[in-house]
């Protein structure tokens, strides 16, 4: 064989490979929605708050390529799961297109939960039509403000930022001096490090997707600039999740890296 040929046919192997892969995350794996258990230790959580069950979905990106059955068949597992509050953690439609703001927030719209369902919002939604679409739907939106929930007779502080909230200043401000135990929610799982300085005891995120498409022996391109790209991480006395979300970007395509929601029960743990 000659090397003319070989080169012919390494590269006929690759674009098969990647033509196989390519059809496989977009017919198969992007659509395998599934439910993410997972228990997350957290610093000095009150015993009314052990076992709190919080559901998270986000990175809905509501589109063309994510339909409404697909985004309602997220809802409804997480409807399934009874979980005791629902977090929302942004990016519910795709480069801000306003054609989808609607029909991203109806689909949410069913969602509920006994102690309230909240949202923050991502770096591809606006900053008015998204929050005020989720508004009429009884959905709070948390946009640099925090709310306290009362569960079995403690208080719990949920804290939402902006996107593009990142100062430790900014993040002190938004947190208040409050000694409730707090949640914070950041699209961006970069904010564990501030939230770390600011000895919060857990950080809710999504963003990353993942990684989305995750190649073998490789990872994804990029991931490195996260604490963690799916999961949970601790730095401190901070418990890091970040969901690998329902909808895609860029690409209809997800590989070893299928679409969740998550439902995390939190755990008491003594102060590092």
């Amino acid at each position: 064989m000659t090397r003319r040929a070989a080169l012919k046919g390494l590269t006929a192997v690759a674009v098969g490979t990647v033509t196989g892969v390519g059809a496989y995350g977009y017919f198969h794996e992007r659509l395998a929605l599934g439910v993410t258990h997972a228990t997350l230790p957290v610093s000095g959580l009150p015993d009314a708050l052990d076992g709190l069950r919080l559901g998270l979905l986000t990175d809905l990106h509501r589109s063309r390529d994510v339909s409404h059955d697909f985004a309602a068949a997220a809802v409804r597992l997480l409807l399934d799961e009874r979980p005791d509050l629902i977090v929302l953690g942004g990016d519910y439609v795709t480069w801000g297109d306003r054609r989808f703001v609607e029909p991203a927030a109806e689909a949410l719209a069913p969602l509920t939960a006994p102690f309230g369902v909240f949202a923050i919002l991502g770096n591809h939604d606006d900053d008015h039509d998204m929050p005020v679409a989720l508004a009429k739907r009884g959905i709070e939106v948390l946009r640099d403000a925090r709310t306290r929930v009362a569960v079995r007779g403690e208080a719990l502080q949920l804290a939402g930022i902006r996107f593009w909230t990142r100062r430790v200043d900014d993040l002190a401000r938004v947190l208040g001096a409050d000694a409730t135990t707090t949640v914070l929610l950041a699209h961006d799982p970069r904010r564990l490090k501030e939230a770390a300085e600011l000895d919060v005891p857990l950080v809710l995120s999504g963003h990353t997707h993942g990684g989305q498409i995750v190649i073998p022996g490789l990872g994804v391109p990029g991931g490195r600039k996260f604490p963690v790209l799916a999961g949970s991480a601790r730095r401190d006395n901070t418990t890091l999740f970040v969901s690998r979300g329902v909808g895609t970007v860029y690409l209809p395509v997800r590989f070893n890296c299928p679409p969740e929601v998550a439902v995390l029960t939190l755990k008491k743990l003594g102060h590092v």
